[in-house]
């Protein structure tokens, strides 16, 4: 699991304190009054930019000069440390998600930040996982690959993007809730490395998030999509069922990509970045450039309704991190 090593935290909470010293020109009442900071707590070039950058844009026109700071390290631990310590003034924003807001807090030791350092502002983008399987292994649908498991223990294998991730856990619950499959896991450094031995044949199934490429292997025949893990199937892909409809009433998983900032945050401030993200996810042309990515658009959030979507995924995830002892809670 991603830690942070002393050097990691001292250079994100000197970031921080530098930043901290900027002087806060104006009140809440006339926020915002200088630019804005998203932090994206992962290397550029990566998913988080094809989620925060076009936020960022519309924001220019919306609230003002907006900026991405990307800061990654420990597999997003240090930038959300670094916001986390910031003034809660509106000037420095997160984009975070269910792995830096509820999984790194619940499973790292000496956490840096916890869950409740946070203040939910909107949810951008949601994203289903999705079972795929080699075209070799019997199985039409999810049922049909639980009697292929439990007819072969210990011979099938899943593969995600490390250990910890909403991935890995998913598979988990998967095991679990159709009672305790033996099927093994292969952590790899990405989903990507996954996907290429799954097309291969080295491993039988991946939990992934679902993407345009993975549809387009499906087309070709090359792999077999049997299940996504949302409560609604994709209005991008209507034909693929859900886990729920394949009869696993508790199998349900989201991901996100959000915006949050530091938890003492006033009211006016998050109201303003909500109602201002609002109108700009109403865009057709954001909606368009989010679908094109195989995500979902959510134009209908609030804090409080993200806030829920936050707690809802930490009660399903922190039965499972327990489960599997990743971390004693």
């Amino acid at each position: 699991m991603p830690s942070l090593s002393r050097r990691d935290f001292v250079n994100a909470a000197t970031f921080a304190a530098a930043l901290a010293g900027v002087p806060n020109c104006g009140s809440a009442a006339d926020y915002p009054s200088r630019p804005i900071r998203l932090v994206i707590p992962y290397a550029a070039g990566g998913s988080g930019d094809q989620i925060g950058r076009p936020w960022v844009e519309k924001m220019s026109s919306q609230l003002g000069p907006t900026f991405v700071d990307n800061i990654g390290g420990a597999g997003g631990a240090i930038g959300t440390t670094a916001v986390a310590r910031e003034k809660p003034d509106g000037y420095s924003l997160l984009l975070g998600n269910g792995s830096t807001q509820v999984i790194i807090p619940l499973t790292t030791p000496n956490p840096t930040y916890a869950i409740g350092d946070f203040r939910a502002i909107y949810r951008l983008i949601s994203s289903a996982l999705v079972f795929a399987i080699h075209p070799s292994v019997p199985a039409a649908d999810l049922k049909g690959l639980i009697t292929h498991a439990r007819s072969n223990p210990g011979k099938l294998s899943y593969g995600t993007p490390g250990i910890g991730t909403g991935n890995h856990l998913v598979g988990e619950m998967f095991k679990r809730q159709a009672g305790a499959l033996d099927i093994v896991h292969i952590p790899y450094r990405g989903i990507s490395q996954a996907t290429n031995d799954l097309v291969s044949g080295q491993i039988s199934l991946v939990v992934a998030v679902m993407s345009v490429q993975l549809l387009q292997l499906s087309r070709t025949g090359k792999i077999r999509l049997l299940a996504v893990t949302t409560d609604k199937r994709l209005s991008g892909a209507p034909d693929i069922p859900t886990a729920i409809e394949s009869g696993m009433p508790d199998l349900s998983y989201e991901g996100w990509f959000g915006l949050f900032a530091p938890k003492q945050t006033e009211d006016v401030i998050i109201d303003r970045i909500a109602q201002a993200t609002r109108a700009a996810m109403a865009g057709a042309a954001l909606q368009a450039n989010y679908r094109a990515q195989g995500m979902e658009p959510d134009g209908d959030s609030s804090p409080g309704k993200f806030q829920r979507i936050v707690d809802a995924t930490s009660a399903s995830l922190a039965p499972v991190i327990k489960s599997i002892g990743l971390q004693s809670l």
